[in-house]
């Protein structure tokens, strides 16, 4: 089995993150431009004694991108 390199994942997320954050601060921008996709409201699973709410959306932006790259780039130098 792989051994996964969770400084990379970290990063990334962190990108992703970055990116978003500079994308809503941009909001009028190229920057802001992208594709959502995911689920379009919630599952709910209800048994009786406790309700479980499962979603996920995913934003994907031009910004979130270019902090994903600049994330790969600290990476890399970091290694």
């Amino acid at each position: 089995m792989k051994k996964i390199n969770w400084v990379l994942l970290v990063l990334i997320l962190v990108g992703f993150v970055i990116g978003r954050f500079i994308g809503t601060y941009f909001s009028g921008t190229f920057l802001n431009y992208g594709q959502s996709f995911g689920m379009g409201s919630p599952v709910v699973l209800d048994m009786g004694f406790v309700v479980l709410t499962f979603g996920l959306t995913i934003n994907i932006t031009i910004a979130s991108v270019i902090g994903v790259v600049i994330a790969l780039v600290v990476y890399r130098f970091i290694r």
